[in-house]
C-alpha cells in the first residue's frame, strides 16, 4: 500500500474538467448511487429474513429448508465479493457495478416470479451474485466520486444506508406481504435496483481512474478461494452446529486455503497477493473488521432470547427493541464520517473498537442490574463504536490502497466482515448456548441472563484484541514507512 497523508494535507479528487468529484451536480448523484445501491443490497437479506414463515407454509417446505432463501443470498455474497472487486479491477467499476445492478434487478423478478422453492432458492443465489457486486463496488467507487476529505462522510452515509436496510427490511417486508403476498418483498428491489442504475450511469465518470496496466484476471484463484469460502460459510451454518458433516467441510475449506496461496504465488496476476496480506495496516483493519462483525452478529443471536425469556417481551416488543441498533447506526452514520474526515482515521478506528468493547462490557453488565434500560443502554454505546469503526476503517484503507487495487480490497473488507457475521453466528451462538446451559429455546430465565452475561464479556474480549491489533498494525505501518524513508534518503544521499 501507497503511504497514507495527512488528513491535513489531503487533497481533492479531480476529475478531466479540473473540478472536485463532490463540486459537481454528477458528483452528487454518484453518490446518492452508490448510497442506494447499498441500501438495495441490504435488504436484499433483511426483507426476506420476515417472509420466512409465509414462505413455508406457501410451498410447503419444512424449516430447516426454507433457510435456504436467506442462506443461498448470504453463501452466494460471500463466496463471490473478492472475484467481484477484481472483476470491477479489471473491466472498469461502473461498468461492473452497472451489470451487478442490472443482474440483481433480474434476479429479484425471477424471485418474485419463481413457481417452485428450488427456483426461488436458484433466483435468490443469482440474486446474492449481484450483492457481492454492489458490496464489493460501492466502497471502491467512493474515492472516485468525492473530494479526498470527505470520504468519511461518504463511507458514514454508506454505513447509515446499510443500517437503514437492515431497519427497514423487517417492517417494509412485513408490510408488503399483509398487502400483496410474499412475491411483493422480491419484487418491490427491481425499482430500487433500476433506479440505482440510473443515478450510477448519470453520476459516475464512463472511465474509471486506473492505472494504465490494469489487472488481469485470475480465474483458478478465484474458482478455489469460493470453494474454500463456500465450504466454510456451509461449515459455519449448519443447522445442527459443529458436527461431523461440518468439520468435514472445515477441513476441505483449510485445503483449499492452503492451496489458493500456492496458486498465488505463481499466478500472473493473482486474485489477492499474498505479500497484501502481510501489509500491517490492511491485515490489521481485515482482522478488525472480522471482530467487529463477529459482535454484531451477536447482538442478533443473544437478543431474541434474552429480551423474550428474561424479560418477558412479546414478539412485537422484542423486534421493535431489536429495531433500536440500526435505527442508531442509521443517525449517527453521517455525524460520525465528519468527525472521520477532521481527525486522524487510524485513531478514529481505534476509538470505534474502545467504544464497541465498552458497549459490550456494559451488556455484560448492565442488564442484570436494570434490565431493559440496561440493555439498550450498552447498545447505544455499541452501535456508534460500530459505525465509527467502519467509517475510520475503510476510510484508512482505501486511502492507503492503489487505484488498480481499490476493487479487490473493498472486496476483501466485505468478506472479512460476511466472514465475521457467518463465524459470529455459529461460535457465538454455541458459546451462548454453553453459558445457558445447553437448550437455549427450553432454558429458564436466569439461565439466559447467564449467557447473555457470558456471550457479551466474550465479545468485550475480542474488542480489545481488536484494539491491541489495530495499534500494533499502526505501529509497524509506521516503522515500514520510516525505513522506507530512510532508504530513499541514503540512496539520494549517495548519488
Amino acid at each position: 500500500m501507497t503511504d497514507m497523508p495527512p488528513s491535513s494535507t489531503r487533497t481533492s479528487s479531480p476529475r478531466a474538467d479540473g473540478t472536485r468529484a463532490d463540486d459537481t451536480r454528477a458528483g452528487r448523484t454518484g453518490l446518492a448511487g452508490l448510497a442506494l445501491s447499498m441500501l438495495t443490497a441490504s435488504l436484499g437479506v433483511s426483507i426476506a429474513n420476515v417472509a420466512l414463515p409465509t414462505l413455508a407454509q406457501a410451498l410447503d417446505v419444512p424449516f430447516q429448508a426454507v433457510q435456504w432463501v436467506v442462506l443461498a443470498y448470504l453463501l452466494a455474497v460471500t463466496v463471490a465479493i473478492v472475484g467481484a472487486g477484481r472483476l470491477g479491477d479489471t473491466l472498469g467499476r461502473r461498468r461492473v457495478l452497472s451489470a451487478g445492478l442490472v443482474l440483481f434487478a433480474l434476479a429479484s423478478a425471477a424471485s418474485a416470479l419463481a413457481p417452485s422453492f428450488e427456483l426461488l432458492i436458484a433466483g435468490r443465489a443469482l440474486q446474492g451474485l449481484g450483492a457481492a457486486v454492489l458490496m464489493a463496488l460501492t466502497l471502491a467507487l467512493v474515492r472516485e466520486t468525492v473530494a479526498a476529505e470527505r470520504t468519511g462522510v461518504a463511507m458514514g452515509l454508506l454505513g447509515t444506508t446499510s443500517a437503514i436496510g437492515t431497519a427497514l427490511g423487517p417492517s417494509m417486508g412485513g408490510l408488503l406481504i399483509a398487502a400483496a403476498g410474499w412475491r411483493a418483498v422480491f419484487i418491490v428491489l427491481v425499482p430500487a435496483a433500476l433506479a440505482a442504475l440510473l443515478l450510477i450511469r448519470r453520476g459516475l465518470p464512463a472511465s474509471d481512474s486506473l492505472t494504465e496496466t490494469r489487472p488481469g484476471l485470475d480465474l483458478p484463484g478465484t474458482l478455489v478461494l469460493a470453494v474454500s469460502l463456500g465450504a466454510y460459510a456451509l461449515a459455519m451454518t449448519r443447522p445442527h452446529g459443529l458436527d461431523t458433516a461440518a468439520f468435514i467441510l472445515l477441513a476441505i475449506a483449510a485445503l483449499g486455503v492452503t492451496i489458493f496461496l500456492a496458486v498465488e504465488r505463481r499466478a500472473r496476476a493473482p486474485l489477492i497477493r499474498p505479500a497484501a496480506l502481510r501489509e500491517p495496516l490492511l491485515a490489521a483493519a481485515l482482522i478488525c473488521n472480522l471482530l467487529i462483525a463477529t459482535v454484531i452478529m451477536t447482538t442478533l443471536v443473544v437478543a431474541p432470547f434474552y429480551l423474550s425469556h428474561t424479560l418477558g417481551l412479546d414478539t412485537a416488543r422484542v423486534g421493535l427493541v431489536m429495531s433500536a441498533g440500526p435505527v442508531l447506526s442509521a443517525l449517527t452514520g453521517l455525524p460520525l464520517g465528519r468527525l472521520v474526515d477532521r481527525g486522524d482515521a487510524g485513531l478514529m478506528a481505534v476509538a470505534g473498537l474502545a467504544a464497541m468493547a465498552t458497549g459490550a462490557a456494559l451488556l455484560a453488565i448492565l442488564p442484570g442490574w436494570f434490565g431493559l434500560p440496561g440493555y439498550l443502554a450498552g447498545i447505544l454505546v455499541l452501535t456508534p463504536g460500530y459505525q465509527l469503526f467502519q467509517a475510520a476503517n475503510n476510510t484508512q484503507v482505501m486511502a492507503t490502497v492503489p487505484a488498480d487495487r481499490r476493487g479487490v480490497t473493498s472486496g476483501m473488507l466485505g468478506l472479512a466482515r460476511n466472514l465475521g457475521l457467518v463465524t459470529g453466528a455459529a461460535v457465538m451462538g454455541a458459546v451462548f448456548a454453553a453459558a445457558a446451559g445447553g437448550n437455549v429455546t427450553t432454558a429458564g430465565a436466569d439461565a439466559v441472563a447467564r449467557g447473555l452475561r457470558v456471550t457479551f464479556a466474550t465479545a468485550a474480549g475480542m474488542m480489545l484484541a481488536g484494539i491491541v491489533i489495530a495499534l500494533v498494525g499502526r505501529m509497524m505501518a509506521g516503522r515500514m514507512i520510516a525505513g522506507r524513508s530512510a532508504v530513499v534518503r541514503s540512496r539520494r544521499d549517495r548519488s
